[in-house]
């Protein structure tokens, strides 16, 4: 039962302890709850900014997030600003942009060199103090237009914005209701099946999504759509909604939920939230009849509040989330649930990779407690073992080499995010050790512009490119040698990378019809290949399909190549929860193919010793 007495004393203890530890110089002029935070307004925020173990102090004391902000009554004009900033650095040419949030007293400043980025770093005290703003640093990429589009509706919605803040921090800092805890994971999408990710946990108080994506691989309509219906909610019973990550089969469906009237947050890394907004609008762009309009991408965006790694986050009156690297992609999160008062902690991995990338660092495992793992079991299978990475490039590189030399072409179908990044660094990283040499390495443009992302987050990617940044080293990314893919493009003895990775549909598709008759030229496949799409036909050695209600036959080779994937491998699977074991209790398989995710339970069950599930959608697993 709620008690508002008993709420009012918990805050006035908060704000009491809060103020006890203050210094009075900082001047606070307000203290809010926004969202997952406890905001302290200042009129002097250097005063704390150069003094931050007061707010690990205050921080270790309550045991919630603590965020300074500056008072509106110290902000400059943006112009101010912008002439404040200009004449503070020595090339104020390197400056690009500026975005203001009002909402959250931001600046966020990309620079083109990172000369001024490391000056504009060292002056950042003093610039608080002459700006009056909370100032943020970026590399400008080559092309900003997203995120400028992103930056123009959250500026805009800037006073809705902040009662939406009050709002949600109301209801997170509310007293917790009486009652034993208990928590149960609701099956919504993803069981014994890729594609529609979605897990319902409900707990004595909250109800929380854990993605929401769409089957987007399936040439089926039935099926496509999280069973949300099931358990029988309003969209204002839920309290929050938790992206692991930008691809469709796990963010796909988020703005159904605006359309229908979901008014709560969404939770994802700073990464993640503009790459799924440019997945979701590429999505309406080539749908025929898409499920959403750009209105409901527009209210998902205003309910985004992005998280950093390692940051632990109050997201209701009884759970507590943390972010941890999962090793997929640029920005991709496993979840860490803390229940209660640590009853029960749960650890939802996302897409897992348990192993080595180039373009992100290996999953992370060591969370304090976790009872519950819910695992992706796309390599669920005994047999689905890798060789390791560097045979897979030594493969890669006698593949593409044995075909140029003859003259042919070479057709990589990709994703537009994740896979597609790493294939390309890897091959520039290649072609930069004349490991290969083709004419020409082709990527198509919305390949391309992902990379905008990776230099504006470049503290997600793997450490080797976070040196190679570091020390300003000349194409760090590897990706001054690939070439923007135009139509009727020449491209014998060539390499393209273009979408989709299944070749259900899109480019790779146009252009595998073109090789189709050519004995020299060859389709690489590097991902996995679903059932039901032409990519996992042709995996199986199958050579008369039929695409886009055409017959074709293929008389191009066809090379599978393992080793690639972004997802962990039966053997890394077991690994990742062997760091866990000590801990855990239960175990769920999920992200899979029917048969993958029923043998890695058991494998789990029967390795380990510990209570396993293979559940079906619609299914419901109480873990406490």
């Amino acid at each position: 039962m709620y008690d508002r007495v008993q709420d009012e004393g918990r805050n006035q203890n908060i704000v009491a302890t809060i103020l006890n530890n203050i210094p009075s110089e900082s001047e606070i002029t307000k203290i809010e709850y926004e969202g997952p935070f406890i905001v302290l307004y200042s009129r002097k925020p250097t005063v704390l900014l150069e003094n931050q173990e007061i707010i690990s102090k205050m921080v270790n004391s309550i045991k919630k997030r603590i965020v300074i902000r500056t008072d509106t009554s110290i902000r400059s004009s943006e112009q101010a600003v912008h002439q404040i900033l200009r004449s503070s650095c020595s090339y104020p040419n390197d400056l690009s942009e500026i975005f203001f949030d009002s909402a959250l007293g931001e600046a966020t400043i990309f620079v083109s060199d990172f000369r001024t980025l490391t000056e504009l770093n060292r002056l950042q005290i003093q610039l608080v103090e002459k700006t009056g703003w909370k100032l943020l640093y970026r590399r400008a990429p080559k092309n900003l237009k997203l995120l400028k589009s992103i930056n123009e509706i959250l500026y805009s919605s800037s006073e809705q914005r902040m009662y939406f803040y009050k709002r949600v921090g109301e209801k997170i800092f509310r007293q917790k209701l009486s009652g034993p805890e208990e928590a149960s994971i609701v099956c919504l999408g993803g069981f014994s099946e890729i594609g529609r990710s979605a897990i319902l946990v409900v707990t004595h108080e909250s109800k929380i999504l854990l993605d929401f994506g769409i089957k987007s691989y399936d040439h089926e309509d039935n099926d496509i759509l999280p069973r949300l219906d099931i358990y029988g909610i309003g969209m204002n019973e839920i309290d929050a909604v938790i992206i692991s990550h930008a691809h469709l089969d796990h963010c796909g469906a988020v703005p159904i939920l605006f359309k229908y009237g979901y008014d709560g947050p969404v939770y994802c890394t700073d990464p993640t939230f503009p790459i799924m907004i440019s997945i979701l609008q590429d999505y309406i762009s080539r749908s025929k009849e898409p499920l959403y309009s750009t209105r409901d991408i527009e209210s998902l965006i205003t309910h985004v509040i992005p998280l950093n790694f390692g940051a632990v986050t109050d997201i209701s009156p009884d759970v507590r989330i943390t972010f941890a690297n999962s090793g997929h992609m640029i920005g991709s999160a496993s979840t860490h649930m803390h229940i209660g008062n640590g009853d029960h902690n749960i650890v939802y991995t996302g897409d897992l990779k348990f192993g080595r990338l180039n373009t992100v660092d290996n999953a992370f495992w060591n969370f304090p407690r976790a009872e519950t793992l819910v695992i992706e079991s796309t390599n669920g299978n005994r047999d689905d073992k890798f060789v390791t990475r560097d045979v897979a490039e030594e493969n890669l590189v006698k593949s593409i080499n044995s075909t140029i030399e003859e003259g042919g072409r070479l057709l990589i179908p990709v994703p537009i995010i994740g896979l597609s990044q790493e294939v390309c660094v890897t091959l520039g990283l290649l072609r930069s050790m004349n490991k290969i040499n083709p004419d020409n390495i082709f990527v198509d443009e919305k390949i391309l512009d992902m990379f905008n992302f990776y230099e504006i987050y470049s503290d997600y990617l793997s450490k080797i490119l976070k040196q190679r940044i570091s020390e300003q080293t000349e194409d760090p990314l590897f990706i001054n040698s690939l070439v923007k893919l135009e139509p009727s493009v020449k491209w014998e003895r060539s390499i393209i990378l273009c979408p989709s990775s299944m070749l259900t549909s899109g480019p790779s598709v146009t252009y595998l019809s073109e090789i189709a008759n050519d004995p020299l030229s060859k389709v690489i496949l590097l991902s996995e290949q679903f059932n039901s799409t032409v990519g996992k036909l042709l995996q199986e050695g199958e050579r008369n399909i039929t695409i886009e209600r055409k017959s074709l036959e293929i008389k191009c080779k066809i090379d599978v190549i393992q080793g690639f994937s972004i997802h962990s491998d039966y053997n890394q699977l077991l690994a990742y929860i062997n760091r866990l074991k000590p801990k855990l209790k239960k175990v769920i398989t999920n992200h899979g193919e029917g048969k993958k995710c029923q043998n890695l339970s058991n494998s789990i069950n029967k390795i380990f010793k510990i209570q396993s599930f293979h559940p079906l959608v619609q299914e419901s697993i109480k873990v406490l």
